[in-house]
């Protein structure tokens, strides 16, 4: 079952996003937070979405409280926050679970691939990413301290970009 296939979640200015309308570009997933040793990647992915975005590529961050809750804000104050420091452009989500018994169900759908260590199921901390191919597939997954720029995750993002 594709990603994009029947998974709604609620976009971070409200109302319903759904996944389907990706559907024909490579999307990275990333799980975020502000106050985060890692928040500064937020700069990393703002390039990564604006160098590829005409090639069919998005980055979509999914705010996440979970770790030692460091996404505290609103949804408002998060779009703020984003917007301010970071220029952030990208499609941003609603605040969800990406862990325990109230996990979203696209992180169901995402936490059974593995990364390059092997690791599979439980979100380890914030900006662990997956790379979504055109057609909804989950074709990556990054450990939270890979960079965005880092070349393992630049080139496949280039080699999951949709053909013209």
């Amino acid at each position: 079952m594709s990603v994009y296939d029947a998974i709604e979640i609620d976009s971070l200015q409200g109302g319903p996003a759904n996944l389907s309308q990706y559907r024909g570009q490579a999307v990275l997933i990333v799980n975020v937070a502000s106050k985060c040793g890692l928040t500064p990647q937020y700069a990393g992915l703002e390039r990564l979405h604006e160098q590829y975005a005409k090639r069919g590529f998005t980055v979509l961050g999914v705010p996440c409280n979970q770790f030692m809750g460091q996404e505290p804000g609103t949804s408002q104050e998060i779009a703020e926050f984003c917007s301010a420091t970071y220029g952030v452009t990208f499609p941003m989500t609603e605040k969800v679970e990406v862990n325990g018994d109230a996990r979203h169900a696209l992180y169901e759908r995402l936490v059974p691939t593995a990364d390059a260590e092997g690791h599979t199921g439980d979100i380890r901390w914030n900006f662990e990413k997956f790379l979504i191919s055109a057609d909804g597939e989950v074709v990556a997954r990054f450990s939270p301290q890979t960079e965005p720029d880092a070349p393992e995750l630049v080139s496949a993002v280039e080699a999951n970009l949709p053909t013209a």
